[in-house]
């Protein structure tokens, strides 16, 4: 088998989850680390195991590699994925795809007219029960959809002492719960019920209008307390909390609600998807059971399990029913769709996994909830 060289740019925590799903995969050989200085790359590379070492021009010009994987902070997406596009590379990248919609209509572009490979890192979609409740609801199961229900809690950002660079806009954009956790909920939403948002009606909440930034490296007072000194009071213009109302193309309703600052809830995505046969509902915290509502007989819990699962949606299941698959499997399976498209050549014509073209769909999405915040109001997409 011919393996296929990669390179990852960033080593926050979403790049070694990216290394450590490649390493699962059969075709896959991450063969080079990036970070902003040589001495930071090579330090980081020895810590993951990765031999060869980089700042993001010179992996570039390495003809060896054939697929970079965008794991920096939000700013830097789109100028680093459109270099790895010109340089000739496969691009995966996190989400979002860039800051605003042009710079994403860009990308898409660009990525259409090389026929590169191009993925966003959309993977909550890749829970086997996501995929089952999808299938599920194309065959008819379902029925027609009358409600969505969605929410994506976190509590990361609690006390105002809860510090990170995506709370600074010229990194992160003017969203961040939305835009960060938000993304993911409307994607999954979208993908499951193959419905389009067409309006929406937000309102945002920040309940830290001011936090305090650590002056000193927070990872060297671990378990310390530091002094009131050691921090800068900074003014916070992004929502730690935001409620929207949904239309959708079907002419029916939703509601999501996005929070970072709910105590206990460290990363829950849940889903309440209501038709005219029955009702799913699904939590991600407890991602290997899905509950199936009916009005004339018992409910039903479906457990994962390939045997039961249907055939489409068992290609994302690699354990048998009881061994729990979880959040680091989401990212394999979304990754090993990716390489059969690398190992093709080419983007394939009607792709299984999340494009450029998608990563500019949550961004549309985003933008026009940011605009209804603003304006308190209804706006269409």
């Amino acid at each position: 088998m011919q393996k296929i060289n990669v390179g990852v740019v960033g080593t926050g925590f979403i790049g070694p989850a990216h290394i450590e799903a490649l390493r699962r995969l059969p075709n896959t050989n991450v063969v080079a680390l990036c970070e902003v200085t040589p001495e930071l790359a090579r330090q980081k590379a020895d810590q993951l195991g990765i031999e060869r070492a980089y700042t993001f021009d010179e992996l570039l010009k390495q003809d060896d590699i054939q697929v970079v994987h965008i794991c920096t902070p939000n700013f830097l997406h789109y100028q680093q994925s459109k270099a790895a596009l010109e340089a000739g590379k496969h691009v995966v990248c996190e989400k979002p795809l860039a800051k605003d919609l042009h710079e994403a209509e860009e990308l898409v572009k660009l990525a259409k007219e090389t026929g590169l490979v191009n993925a966003v890192h959309f993977n909550l979609r890749y829970y086997p029960l996501v995929r089952q409740m999808k299938v599920m609801r194309e065959r008819q199961e379902l029925g027609d959809i009358y409600s969505i229900i969605g929410s994506y809690l976190q509590d990361w950002l609690f006390y105002d002492t809860d510090y990170n660079w995506r709370l600074e806009p010229d990194k992160s954009g003017d969203s961040r719960a939305i835009a960060d956790i938000g993304s993911h909920l409307m994607d999954s939403l979208e993908y499951i019920t193959g419905l389009k948002t067409v309006a929406v009606m937000a309102d945002f909440n920040t309940v830290h209008k001011v936090r305090k930034k650590p002056l000193k490296p927070v990872e060297t007072y671990s378990g310390k307390m530091l002094q009131p000194e050691d921090y800068a009071d900074v003014p916070i213009n992004t929502e730690d909390h935001a409620n929207v109302l949904l239309r959708f193309d079907n002419g029916n309703r939703g509601v999501i609600t996005v929070s970072q600052v709910s105590a206990g809830r460290k990363n829950q995505m849940k889903l309440e998807i209501a038709g005219s046969k029955k009702t799913f509902a699904w939590n991600s915290e407890s991602p290997n059971e899905m509950w199936i509502g009916n009005r004339d007989g018992a409910n039903e819990s479906f457990l994962r399990d390939p045997s039961l699962a249907h055939p489409e949606a068992r290609s994302v299941i690699s354990f048998p029913g009881g061994h729990n698959e979880g959040f680091p499997d989401t990212s394999k399976q979304l990754f090993k769709e990716v390489y059969d498209a690398v190992a093709a050549g080419k983007q394939p014509e009607n792709p299984t996994f999340p494009t450029f073209a998608d990563g500019y769909r949550e961004l549309l999405i985003c933008e026009k909830i940011l605009e209804s915040n603003r304006k308190q109001a209804w706006v269409e997409i």
